[in-house]
């Protein structure tokens, strides 16, 4: 990859990216910085990522890599999800709808949240996320599955409450 191609290639994915690694990471700090560094590895490694042939799985994997990395060493988990980085740019303020969701996606465990994302949001295929995570695909389809009955579970508590308080 020509210095050229990566820098094109870093133009057209890096805010998909940072978008989500913050859905899976719930931090939108914490995205843009490990997008950030798995951009530097890939910089440095950009033969091999063209070799690959999958560009954006690779900086999207070792950004979940780096962010797993680091919620082990600090042990802080839960803490990542209390804080709240605001964004850089000028965007309208997230909807109530929005903010359900988030909430929801926040109850699920980190890799049923990190499955959906893949599933859902990237687009990928239940191969293509079986492939990232190291999952089989069996596994997916349950993470899938189990992941969209907790967020109806959810959605639908959160939508009583929302009326009792009416």
């Amino acid at each position: 990859m020509t210095v050229e191609e990566f820098e094109e290639f870093y133009a057209q994915t890096v805010a998909r990216l940072t978008g989500q690694l913050y859905v899976m990471l719930g931090d939108l700090q914490e995205a843009q910085d490990v997008v950030q560094e798995a951009f530097a590895k890939g910089w440095i490694r950009r033969r091999q990522m063209d070799r690959d042939g999958h560009p954006e799985a690779w900086i999207r994997t070792v950004a979940w890599r780096m962010a797993v990395s680091r919620w082990r060493a600090r042990r802080r988990t839960a803490d990542a999800w209390r804080r709240g980085g605001t964004p850089s740019l000028h965007v309208e303020p997230p909807g109530p709808e929005h903010l359900l969701l988030v909430d929801a996606l926040r109850e699920l465990p980190a890799q049923q949240r990190r499955t959906l994302t893949l599933h859902y949001l990237c687009d990928l295929t239940v191969e293509q996320v079986a492939g990232e995570t190291g999952l089989s695909a069996g596994t997916v389809k349950t993470h899938l599955s189990r992941g969209r009955a907790a967020l109806a579970h959810h959605l639908r508590d959160s939508r009583i409450e929302e009326a009792s308080d009416v």
